[in-house]
């Protein structure tokens, strides 16, 4: 199983964290977020990893993973940097992290271990999570709501309610390559500017949109993400209390 981080971006509400290395290099308890990544998704079952890297991808690279390059990061969001690594994505399934989390290797093996071609994780528990990271919750929250049958029916809107929230989708998710192909045929039909500005949550929702099922994993352990200062200050915080552990975090719970 392939895995593929997207660290393209700079992350600069991190302010002089990220002035001279990207988000995904950022230290949390004395390691890179990179490398909780890496452990987590090796821990898990992936057993190739490479890094989409725009922004400084010297250093990135500098960290012994292969790297797809991102010449035009600047210029466009998350879809167009997943774009850099379709050759992994059409050649066979791949789970996609987004560069700024840190998650469980349980969590990874749950998504592995999911039916369907295009699944993605979601804490269902967000709540706990949100009410450390937001004085309120539903300014940073986007509705999520799944069918009876598990598959995704909305996801990233804003919501009125927390009743509009049955869970948050950490940035983690994988394909198959039947998932890719319909991915890029979605793709081919939109403007090349449109591609450029789409990023992953609203491509998900024009994938439901589309009639394609999305499964929907809820990962069995605390997990962070890294947006901010504050952000890592909760992460940091987590790892204290050991509800984040490094390499798996088998022994932290919620």
């Amino acid at each position: 199983m392939r895995g593929v981080v997207l660290a393209a971006g700079r992350g600069s509400r991190l302010g002089e964290l990220t002035a001279r290395r990207p988000k995904c290099l950022v230290p949390l308890a004395g390691r890179p977020l990179l490398d909780w990544q890496r452990a987590a998704l090796t821990a898990g079952g992936v057993t190739e990893l490479a890094v989409v890297a725009g922004y400084r991808a010297d250093l990135v690279a500098a960290q012994g993973l292969p790297v797809f390059p991102a010449p035009r990061w600047e210029r466009t969001n998350m879809v167009g940097s997943l774009l850099a690594a379709a050759p992994w994505l059409r050649s066979g399934p791949c789970v996609v992290s987004y560069g700024d989390i840190v998650y469980s290797a349980a969590t990874v093996r749950n998504l592995l271990a999911a039916d369907g071609d295009l699944a993605i994780s979601y804490d269902p528990d967000w709540l706990r999570l949100w009410r450390l990271r937001f004085a309120d919750p539903l300014d940073d929250a986007e509705t999520f709501r799944r069918r009876p049958d598990g598959t995704l029916s909305e996801i990233g809107g804003t919501p009125h309610s927390v009743d509009e929230v049955t869970g948050q989708y950490l940035g983690l998710l994988r394909f198959t390559p039947p998932a890719w192909a319909a991915v890029e045929r979605l793709l081919a039909g939109l403007p090349p500017r449109q591609v450029d500005a789409l990023d992953l949550t609203s491509l998900l929702q024009a994938l439901v949109d589309a009639g394609e099922r999305i499964g929907t994993v809820p990962c069995p352990d605390a997990w962070a993400e890294v947006d901010d200062a504050d952000d890592l200050a909760v992460a940091t915080d987590l790892v204290r209390r050991g509800r984040l552990a490094f390499a798996g975090g088998q022994e932290a719970r919620r």
